[in-house]
């Protein structure tokens, strides 16, 4: 058999014949690489036979494999990718899957998945549902997967308010992270941040259930804080890791792919374009390619296992860029030209991105929002308008289908049906001014806290 670099192998599934590149199906999938590499008759033949596997499941498996992101909407389509990517042994196929994971699909995939021994599936699968609307575990037809689903903690919704450490406010009531307790109704006090750590102009991001923050400043000269924080929730302590090589702040910091990502800021009132990669296990930063301009303050999202920001090209171009690990670069992927243009965050569902802008003539008390589809390429305005938090800019996550959004007044939960946002219900505000990060976290049983104080506002 052809060993040499673009060597094909023909495979056959069923009654269809493949034409499979197979150093590509040695590189991702154990099955393959263990029978090419076990000298035994089969991995000599001209030919392998794949007789247990569905035709249409390999042809999703070689997709996924060339950098395709196939829609699979039918339920056969998507137990077919479950089957070969266990069969297989194909990571790369069970992370699209992941990355696949919707409210319509999330039950089937996770019954799939226990049944096949997929458990990095199976675990996304149940977390989506333990997130989602009550009635999702209701779909679950394996009682061992109910079990599961029923055990897991949800996600809490998490806010990090702004702070600077100096002299005299160290017992300051902003000084914590707090979250919203659904059930009664009341912001809690999670954590009291580090003596040393600021919030204020930092990189807030989330990784592995983990909170981090970066680069924050303190004193009129803006002295970038030295060292980085991460907070477990599990454990409720936090530690010290170090900043990245570029002293940075107000830069956007995002958990992908098993690494920390800082992307842009500023330093010494000089805004940058550098990037940087943090890797838990090694515990260093290292730089990868820079964004196509500087930027500060950026909005970034994920969706379908794609990491994306947004940039601003004054005066009236928004500008979605994503990253891609391959090939460590930042690649174009649509404009939208708007006379208020400017954005405050950015937020993923399904296939759509969401970029939060300023309101009709710079009023940032109100927000608009466009939606771009990623698979189509288009924008579209969502109607209405959208309170800002007095004094700080429009924050927003999504947990399964719903979006949370919060200000001093009330903290909004909205419903994404069809490509809008409906508010589906009210909660208390968070009782402290200045702007906010937020994140989700899971946290322990018992978290407990005290009701977070009220602050003035300054």
């Amino acid at each position: 058999m052809p060993q040499g670099p673009g060597a094909l192998v023909q495979v056959w599934v069923g009654s269809q014949l493949f034409q499979a590149d197979r150093a590509l199906l040695v590189e991702h999938c154990g099955f393959f690489r263990g029978l090419f590499r076990s000298g035994m008759r089969e991995a000599r033949a001209a030919e392998v036979r794949l007789g247990a596997l569905s035709p249409d499941g390999f042809r999703t498996t070689l997709r996924v494999l060339h950098g395709e992101r196939p829609a699979l909407a039918a339920p056969d389509e998507l137990l077919q990718a479950v089957e070969c990517a266990a069969f297989l042994q194909t990571p790369a196929l069970a992370r699209f899957l992941e990355h696949s994971l919707t409210s319509d699909n999330c039950a089937l995939l996770c019954d799939a998945a226990a049944a096949f021994g997929l458990h990095d599936v199976f675990h996304s699968a149940a977390l989506f549902i333990r997130d989602g609307a009550h009635e999702l575990a209701a779909e679950l037809a394996l009682p061992e997967a109910r079990a599961y689903v029923a055990a897991l903690r949800p996600s809490s919704y998490v806010a990090v308010s702004t702070h600077a450490p100096a002299r005299g406010f160290l017992e300051d009531a902003s000084r914590t992270v707090c979250y919203l307790d659904e059930e009664e109704d009341a912001w809690r006090t999670l954590a009291a941040l580090p003596l040393e750590a600021s919030t204020l102009l930092a990189g807030v991001g989330t990784l592995g259930n983990k909170l981090y923050i970066v680069g924050g400043v303190r004193g009129p000269n803006k002295e970038v804080v030295e060292l980085g924080f991460c907070y477990d929730p599990d454990g409720g302590t936090w530690r010290e890791f170090p900043s990245p090589r570029q002293p940075r702040y107000d830069m956007a910091l995002a958990g992908f792919d098993g690494h920390l990502y800082a992307i842009g800021g500023e330093y010494q009132r000089m805004t940058m374009s550098f990037v940087e990669r943090y890797d838990p296990a090694a515990g260093c930063w290292s730089f990868v390619a820079n964004l196509p301009q500087p930027a500060a303050g950026v909005p970034c999202a994920q969706a379908r296992g794609r990491l994306f920001v947004c940039l601003w090209r004054p005066a009236d171009t928004t500008t979605v860029v994503e990253y891609t690990v391959r090939a460590d670069a930042w690649l174009p992927v649509a404009e939208l030209r708007h006379p208020q243009s400017y954005g405050h965050c950015m937020v993923a569902h399904r296939d759509s991105l969401y970029v939060v802008r300023n309101g009709p003539k710079d009023d940032f008390l109100h927000c608009a929002i466009d939606c771009l589809n990623l698979a189509t390429g288009q924008w579209t305005a969502l109607p209405g308008q959208f309170v800002n938090s007095k004094g700080a800019l429009f924050t927003a996550v999504v947990r399964g289908d719903t979006v949370y959004t919060v200000n001093r007044v009330f903290t909004l939960l909205y419903a994404i049906e069809g490509g809008t946002w409906r508010l589906l219900r009210e909660k208390a505000g968070f009782p402290r001014p200045g702007s906010l990060r937020t994140v989700l976290l899971r946290l322990p049983p018992g978290a407990g806290g005290q009701v977070a104080s009220t602050t003035p506002a300054l």
